[in-house]
């Protein structure tokens, strides 16, 4: 998680929403991360678990990832949620709740769903409160606090 914690804190550094997330292969090895880049990228898809799943399908050269773990540092909105259903990931690991665009445990639950073909064990919590204090830090000073 501290690597994913790292990203959030770049993502954050670039003018990003600080999100990060890092994919771990079976038996420990980093095998992507990424931190937010839709402004950077002018892509409403370019969130960090969404980067750091192409990355880990593009190097390992599958289109699944089945046996890897996946951290994030915010819980996963629904589009994420989705992907990593369909990357088959083992677990994901997550810091903060998101109580407005959440799609595991608030909002959508989409892991809920029947039509969701594939649920990773979740976990949530790790690092919460590092995680959550980048987001009101990074946002204080665009909402006026």
């Amino acid at each position: 998680m501290q690597v994913a914690l790292a990203e959030a804190r770049a993502a954050a550094a670039r003018g990003e929403v600080p999100v990060g997330a890092v994919v771990v292969a079976p038996g420990g090895r980093v095998v992507a991360q990424a931190g937010n880049r839709t402004r950077e990228l002018n892509d409403p898809t370019a969130h960090a678990e969404m980067l750091a799943i192409r990355a880990a399908c593009r190097l390992l050269g599958q289109e699944r990832l089945t046996g890897h773990d996946l951290y994030v540092t915010l819980e996963p909105c629904p589009m994420c949620a989705g992907a990593i259903a369909a990357a088959r990931i083992a677990r994901l690991y997550y810091g903060a709740a998101d109580l407005k665009s959440g799609g595991v445990a608030v909002g959508a639950r989409v892991f809920s769903h029947p039509q969701c073909h594939h649920v990773p064990e979740v976990y949530d919590g790790l690092a919460e409160q590092e995680a959550s204090d980048l987001l009101v830090e990074f946002f204080a000073p665009r909402r006026g606090g």
